[in-house]
């Protein structure tokens, strides 16, 4: 019995952190420098999001985080600042400030990383081994349903506000 048990302590936590998908298993830090789990979300469905502080679609911001605000026992906004476009300001700190004083941004925002090319951060990675898509601009998002049973990719041009994104989240929204 005492090596049942041993046995027990010693492969349960593998089988529960096996039980979360890679694309949530990542090691990721906020701009605040605190780690943040995706796991802990795997059942709801996230929107990934690679934003910039100074690009003509920041107001998305808004729509996001009323989306976030409003639902957010059903469903997590992620963030990921990036200057891959060359319109994100310098550290973290700087885009934090921005983000909370501009647009009351409330939904986790990740320490600044790139989403394209070979630097691209592990959760980029791995959305665009699955999708096929990186992002060609600053918000594009990415709907990950819950478990990531399956990845909708929005570009820039679709505001989180419209009826084609929105719909996307229905089915997760209305329960």
């Amino acid at each position: 019995m005492k090596k049942l048990s041993l046995i027990f302590l010693f492969f349960m936590p593998l089988i529960s952190w096996s039980a979360c998908d890679d694309i949530y298993n990542q090691n990721l830090t906020t701009l605040q420098g605190e780690n943040f789990n995706l796991c802990e979300h795997k059942d709801k469905p996230i929107i990934f999001v690679n934003t910039a502080s100074k690009c003509g679609f920041t107001s998305q911001f808004e729509g996001l985080e009323k989306l976030y605000s409003v639902n957010k026992d059903k469903l997590l906004v992620v963030g990921f600042p990036s200057n891959d476009f060359n319109q994100e300001l310098k550290t973290d700190k700087e885009i934090q400030d921005f983000c909370k004083l501009t647009y009351a941004v409330e939904f986790p925002m990740m320490s600044k990383s790139s989403v394209i090319g070979k630097k691209a951060n592990p959760v980029y990675k791995i959305l665009h081994e699955r999708t096929g898509e990186a992002p060609m601009w600053n918000f594009y998002k990415f709907v990950v349903a819950p478990d990531a049973k399956k990845i909708n990719v929005f570009p820039s041009t679709v505001s989180p506000e419209s009826s084609e994104f929105l719909n996307t989240l229905k089915p997760y929204l209305n329960n």
